[in-house]
């Protein structure tokens, strides 16, 4: 497609219903993508086995709801395929030949895989990964993978993927160095809100159970908002608040823009108690969310169309991923 600006791949695992830090970290940003560039949308179920091999009973279910939370959000598969990584299987050849060419200090080292498996407890020592499975120690080469199963040039993460990216130019580096010229060297492109805080001011998880969905109908939003950690500098109504310090006010910018300026002010000046400031937000995000609601019901009534989707999108992605595969085993004499 000569009139766009590159060719992008980005997905989740699908370990539950999205929350606003996917919206607002990821799926906003890919739906001003979709004119600009040639992008791919990857339901990653083989990376959720990197943690969640023992439960794969609901993943069927879990595929749907992410594809039915990414069309409410925006996404629109006519002009991007929405794709299962599974049933493009082309995936897991590339990732075995990288496999074969990736030194384990690349994976060892990287900061993203330590954090999630300090989260998981994973690690008995300082710095060593030493119950970490296969699969989750080289999922950075199944994403690298991934991406340059379709040539991306352009992969919009948040900064804890940072590393990923940087993992997946040097494995395209080192293949190019070998084999010849095959894989462009893909670009990081960060989102306006790459970290989005959670409930209790960490970043929003689902396995730290401190979310929004995008699905939480009103109620539960506010709910969940009075919860929320606020400025840990202002102990009393009456003391100034620091704003920039608070994660109600970050929810702010992301929802309220045109108030932030007002809110800054009240809040500095203790004109404005957390807990108004967070019923206001509350009453904003709930304003926000309403149409992804709304046009999430409509495609919960109609899984026919839902898995037509991804079948098609699978399809689309199939034909580019064999093509380079093709490409793959001629650079590396594997006729």
């Amino acid at each position: 497609m000569p009139d766009k600006k590159g060719r992008i791949l980005s997905g989740f695992r699908p370990t539950g219903k999205c929350h606003v830090g996917n919206l607002v970290g990821a799926l906003q940003n890919w739906i001003g993508l979709q004119d600009d560039y040639e992008c791919f949308f990857e339901i990653a179920d083989w990376h959720m086995l990197t943690t969640g091999y023992a439960e794969t009973a609901d993943l069927k279910e879990l595929i749907r709801e992410m594809a039915i939370d990414w069309m409410a959000s925006g996404l629109d598969p006519k002009k991007s395929p929405i794709f299962v990584q599974s049933r493009v299987k082309e995936h897991a050849e590339l990732h075995l030949l990288f496999s074969m060419l990736t030194p384990t200090p690349w994976l060892t080292r990287n900061p993203s895989v330590k954090e999630q498996a300090r989260e998981l407890g994973l690690i008995e020592k300082e710095d060593e990964v030493t119950k970490i499975n296969y699969g989750h120690l080289g999922y950075p080469v199944l994403q690298a993978a991934d991406i340059l199963i379709y040539k991306a040039d352009t992969v919009p993460v948040g900064e804890d993927q940072v590393p990923h990216i940087e993992l997946c130019r040097e494995i395209a580096r080192r293949f190019n160095g070998l084999y010849g010229n095959v894989f462009p060297e893909p670009q990081a492109k960060l989102t306006r809100f790459p970290r989005v805080p959670g409930l209790d001011g960490q970043r929003m998880s689902k396995s730290s159970g401190n979310t929004i969905l995008i699905s939480d109908p009103p109620e539960v939003i506010r709910s969940k908002v009075a919860t929320m950690f606020t400025d840990p500098l202002r102990p009393r109504r009456s003391d100034p608040g620091h704003p920039e310090n608070c994660p109600v006010f970050a929810y702010h910018r992301m929802f309220n823009d045109a108030e932030t300026g007002t809110i800054r002010r009240d809040c500095e000046s203790a004109r404005l108690g957390c807990v108004d400031c967070k019923a206001r937000m509350a009453e904003k995000l709930a304003e926000a969310l309403a149409p992804i609601r709304e046009r999430r019901g409509g495609l919960e009534r109609d899984p026919g169309l839902i898995e037509g989707i991804l079948e098609e999108g699978t399809d689309r992605a199939r034909v580019v991923a064999r093509k380079t595969m093709e490409e793959v085993r001629g650079a590396m004499k594997l006729w």
